[in-house]
Parts: C-alpha cells; structure tokens; sequence
C-alpha cells in the first residue's frame, strides 16, 4: 500500500455514515416531561467512560429501592431489543447532560419518535446519530399502543422522506431541517469531520493572523 492509499483509508474510517433510515422493533416509553434525571439517574454518571451506562437507563422507573424489578417497558422482554423509542412530549428536558442519549444508544436504541423534545437533548442525540422524529399527540400515540401490541413489528423511521411506516402503514412526520441535512449526508459527528479534515484544518489555523504558529 502506498503512503496516499494509507491516508486516504485514514480518512474513509473518520468519515460518519450517512443515515437515511433506521428500522427495528419499537417501545413505547409514556409520558409527557420526562426528564434526562429520569433517563439516567445523576448517580450513575461518575464514569470515566459511557460504556456500560445502557443498562442503567430509566433505572429509578425499571427498579424499587430494593432493587426490584418494576412493571416498566425497558424490563420487558419483548421489547428488550427493540431499537426504536416512541415517547410524548418534552422527552429529554430538565439537565443538559449528554449522558441520556449515550444511555438510551447503549441499550440499543437508534431513533426515537415523539410529539417533540428538548432542544439540548435533541442536538446531543444527533451528536451521536440518533434521530429525533416528531409526530402529532394522536399518531404518537396510535403508534405507541400499536408496538406495545406488536413488539414484534418492524418500525421503519425514514429521515430523508419524514415518513414512518409500520403495519402496511406511511404516517407523516417531521424531522428538523438542520438534523436531516446531517444525518443524510453523514456530516452529524463533528470530531470525526475534524479528524477527516486535519490538514485543511491545520493549513487554515496556518493562515489566521491571530493564531501564532
């Protein structure tokens, strides 16, 4: 292999994907207001690392003081692989903590469908590709009943068209507009879009007058 094919495998391995869809199996996770606390408990968040930090999601709503096991979706076992989240209104308010979303990409989820979201929580999940898809309260809510009946269905969340499609079905949805052009065109990871770039970076910090080589 040659020095240029080595740089440009370097650069090919930097370079997010690009996410059109995401399709899996759903759970649905009611309530309106619930916050990144609830997500992840602040308890759990004296890690060095994220790793591990998906099998503590929700765990004050999964687990009673005694560590018990609470009637809760995530303790489910139908739905203990499912990859796409359908949640109300305001999921993901309270604290900025980017712990949530790393949480919920831990356990396994890869989009989340609601009636609408936290502004920070929002832009921390699409900091990892996960897209956040709004829906109106009444189809939110069709398609919560509907996969807590069908944990077995597949859901398919289609950023590039706003569309969802389960059941023979194609709902309308929305995605906003500067997370689609992200995640369709591979460009939501912003340190792998440095890493690609290190050298048109490092001629541009060259050239700024109040940068002192």
């Amino acid at each position: 292999m040659t020095e240029t094919d080595e740089k440009s495998t370097e650069t090919d391995e930097s370079v997010t994907e690009e996410i059109e869809t995401e399709s899996g199996t759903g759970v649905a996770v009611r309530g309106n207001d619930i916050d990144t606390d609830q997500i992840i408990p602040a308890r759990f968040m004296k890690v060095v690392t994220f790793d591990g930090l998906g099998q503590f999601t929700f765990f004050d709503q999964r687990f009673t003081d005694e560590d018990e096991r609470k009637d809760h979706p995530f303790n489910r076992d139908q739905h203990r692989d499912a990859s796409v989240l359908v949640v109300n209104a305001n999921f993901g308010c309270g604290s900025s903590r980017e712990h949530a979303p790393q949480a919920l990409a831990r356990w396994g989820i890869d989009a989340i469908v609601g009636e609408s979201f936290a502004e920070i929580f929002a832009g921390n999940c699409l900091a990892l590709g996960i897209p956040t898809v709004t829906a109106d309260s009444e189809t939110v809510g069709e398609l919560q009943a509907f996969v807590e009946s069908n944990p077995d269905a597949e859901i398919e969340v289609d950023v590039a068209n706003e569309t969802i499609r389960y059941d023979g079905q194609k709902i309308e949805a929305n995605v906003d507009d500067a997370q689609k052009k992200a995640l369709v065109e591979g460009i939501w990871d912003t340190t792998a879009l440095m890493k690609s770039n290190e050298k048109a970076i490092a001629e541009t910090a060259e050239n700024l007058p109040y940068v002192e080589p």
